[in-house]
């Protein structure tokens, strides 16, 4: 079971993922979040500790010029776009940069999964979302699921993290339900916005692998 902290912006964040056991921790590098880091704070905190848990970059429609300032200070082993990007603009970042990239798409229902197909020759993983309701500010990080029922059999094809929504009280069931191979979190440990919680961190993460 693989698992992603997302969201890292404080040494105790970060500490507690690494102590915890996560897979990947992800900074966000996109302003209107409250979890929203500079490339230089990013660096900051990933040299904190060398090697351990994958970095990701989560980055909004990104020109290259900021996911290159990203790169020069805080080198990342996963670029995640969590916009509107399409399979070309993908392919072209996958190639510019020579990191892998995962693809975030927001669900609501089934046939937001047909876009799958189109994504999965450019792209590295999935990152499947609540699709953010109708005025959010956010892409993702708003704190709601989508019915996990409706990846119960469906062939995914890459490796992909289900996300949205998720606790340290629900995780084990939506991994149940959805046959989920990773999962994301941000939110669901945090005590306040944008303050991760060790405590909550430590439980998400044993929650997760505890089937």
């Amino acid at each position: 079971m693989i698992v992603k902290i997302c969201g890292i912006k404080d040494a105790i964040g970060f500490d507690a993922a690494l102590a915890s056991g996560a897979d990947l921790l992800g900074f966000v590098f996109f302003p209107a979040s409250p979890r929203a880091v500079t490339p230089a704070e990013a660096g900051a905190l990933s040299r904190r500790h060398a090697g351990g848990p994958g970095r990701v970059g989560l980055f909004v429609d990104p020109t290259d010029a900021a996911i290159a300032s990203v790169l020069d200070v805080c080198p990342l082993d996963l670029i995640q776009l969590h916009g509107e990007e399409d399979p070309a603009r993908c392919a072209a970042v996958r190639a510019r940069f020579g990191v892998p990239v995962m693809k975030a798409l927001g669900i609501a229902e089934a046939a937001d999964l047909d876009a799958l197909a189109g994504f999965a020759p450019v792209v590295d993983r999935f990152l499947l979302d609540a699709k953010p309701p109708p005025g959010a500010a956010l892409p993702g990080g708003n704190a709601a699921p989508f019915d996990w029922g409706l990846m119960a059999g469906r062939d995914v094809p890459k490796p992909w993290l289900l996300a949205g929504g998720l606790t340290p009280a629900n995780v084990a069931e939506a991994i149940r339900a959805s046959g989920a191979p990773g999962v994301d979190v941000s939110s669901g440990v945090e005590r306040a916005r944008g303050v991760k919680d060790p405590r909550l961190i430590a439980d998400f993460i044993r929650a997760a692998r505890a089937g």
